[in-house]
């Protein structure tokens, strides 16, 4: 089958590998010079399905108002937000009840969990190499009642059978000894030993590369126009470049898919919800992070690429905008010196900022669209990297018709509706639960 896809971050080049790998004609579009030049670019840097959770989350409502008198807050709301954004944030408010959460912790942990293992066969298989650490994640507590507020999670990683560990200040500094330098006191941590960290960036243009080899075409610079639909089917794309088509066409375009689709009447609750990073090589090796850190207060990850650190967070609804104001960056320069004083030189950092998918429910929406040869693999919020190998495993095989390894009716964008969302729960699909590799049919 010769299949387009549009989008060539790491939604986009994973997609096109497993669909190369299972035998397809695949040619990728992107506006960009090369891949993973926007939202893919200098993310967080881990792969964390244990801290896979929602943003909508019982008590987020009130956390938020709190918020927005903080100076280093984790959430910013632009004064001017636009419609659109309101529509999300009711939405997403709609989601921050204890059952909906777990619902949706559930669905995005499941994807998380066989993206890692789907992304850990793929690493073997193609020999890939991208500053990657599988020594674990630390989400670390600067207070108590932090500390005394992960029941949830931590019933949801029981159920889900994914490892973890709680843990006192001093524990913590025996997994991170760099943490003996920070400036703030610690109270505990929660370890999820089988997470992962890594260079997304790296990573992508590496597979890409592998993707070629198989005889993917990626055509870069090409603006996508319009999509050209007749019949319930997708006749066309209009570029740039002029149109092209193919007999399937997969939207991975993150938060400027809803754009690309609305003129079909489809409505993919995607908005783009802004973060940042700086990127700080290191100069004190002892005094930096060796894998990933979580500050819970600030929602801050710090993690080691190599001889940098990555410090990755926040989450601004401000619709498109891409720039970089001085206060954020401030706010991530504050975590790591609090937690790994004096590990990196803050006046050589790189200052980076990404739009990020997100969806009211946390969960990415992956599968087909009312029209037959259209078929949607975005929203992955803060965990596209995360999330990213699983996903596409998951696409690659509803596109082939294959059954996939883990259960996939409710990651379709079908789920909005709410005669197919009752009919999920009825039948138990969206409970949490560990995934289990399918027999193809």
């Amino acid at each position: 089958m010769k299949i387009v896809i549009l989008g060539a971050g790491i939604i986009g080049v994973t997609s096109a590998y497993f669909l190369a790998k299972a035998g397809h004609s695949v040619t990728v579009l992107d506006r960009q010079s090369g891949p993973a030049l926007e939202t893919s670019f200098a993310n967080a840097g881990q792969i964390s399905p244990g801290y896979s959770s929602p943003w909508a989350a019982p008590g987020i409502p009130q956390k938020a108002v709190k918020w927005m008198f903080m100076k280093h807050a984790p959430l910013i709301i632009r004064p001017r937000v636009d419609l659109e954004a309101w529509r999300w944030m009711a939405s997403m408010l709609r989601n921050c009840t204890s059952s909906r959460y777990a619902l949706n912790k559930g669905r995005m942990v499941r994807v998380a969990e066989y993206s890692r293992d789907v992304l850990r066969a793929l690493r073997e298989e193609e020999g890939i190499s991208y500053d990657e650490d599988t020594r674990g994640l630390l989400q670390l507590f600067r207070k108590q009642e932090q500390l005394d507020a992960i029941g949830k999670d931590v019933e949801v990683l029981r159920q889900d059978g994914v490892p973890f560990e709680v843990l006192d200040a001093e524990a913590c500094r025996g997994i991170e000894p760099g943490l003996k330098s920070a400036r703030v006191p610690v109270v505990g941590g929660l370890r999820l030993p089988n997470d992962e960290t890594g260079d997304c960036f790296k990573f992508t243009n590496q597979l890409a590369a592998r993707c070629e080899a198989l005889g993917v075409t990626f055509r870069y610079g090409v603006s996508i126009e319009d999509i050209r639909a007749e019949g319930g089917r997708i006749l066309s794309v209009r570029t740039s470049e002029g149109d092209v088509e193919a007999d399937s066409y997969i939207a991975a375009l993150g938060s400027y898919t809803p754009r690309l689709v609305r003129g079909l009447g489809l409505q993919v609750p995607v908005y783009p919800i802004k973060g940042y990073s700086i990127t700080i090589p290191i100069v004190e090796a002892e005094r930096a992070p060796l894998s990933t850190v979580m500050d819970e207060t600030y929602k801050v990850a710090i993690t080691r690429l190599g001889d940098r650190i990555r410090v990755g967070g926040m989450a601004e609804i401000a619709g498109f905008s891409t720039d970089l104001p001085r206060a954020r960056r401030e706010t991530l320069e504050l975590s790591v010196q609090d937690l790994f004083h004096g590990a990196g030189d803050l006046s050589q950092a790189s200052f980076w900022s990404g739009l990020r998918p997100m969806t009211p429910d946390g969960t990415p929406i992956i599968g087909p669209t009312r029209y037959r040869n259209l078929w949607l693999n975005t929203g992955h919020g803060t965990l596209g990297w995360t999330m990213a190998c699983g996903s596409a495993r998951v696409l690659a095989d509803l596109v082939s018709g294959l059954r996939p390894e883990i259960e996939a009716d409710d990651l379709a964008l079908s789920r909005y509706s709410k005669q197919v969302a009752a009919k999920l729960r009825s039948r138990g699909t969206a409970s949490a639960r560990p995934y289990q590799p399918a027999a193809r049919s």
